[in-house]
């Protein structure tokens, strides 16, 4: 394993299934966090306080108030989840 692949594999406990659920979310087209939570199920606060999380380890960027994910969070959901 590669010392990237065992950083992404850290990643994935810290966090959570609900920090990955909102990352899938994303992947598949929610920009903000009401369509977050639509794609999820996951309650708003919850989703308020993964981001910020998912966008200081890189796994998403914000451009003009929408989510998007960033090559690093795409190597993770490729790594855990297939194409």
């Amino acid at each position: 394993m590669s010392k990237e692949e065992e950083t992404l594999e850290d990643l994935k406990y810290l966090l959570g299934n609900m920090g990955v659920e909102i990352l899938l979310a994303i992947e598949k087209g929610a920009k903000n966090f009401e369509t977050i939570q639509l794609f999820s199920g996951i309650p708003l606060a919850c989703i308020k306080g993964r981001i910020p999380v998912l966008l200081d380890l890189k796994l998403i960027k914000k451009m003009s108030e929408e989510y998007y994910l960033t090559e690093r969070g795409s190597k993770f959901k490729q790594m855990f989840f297939g194409s």
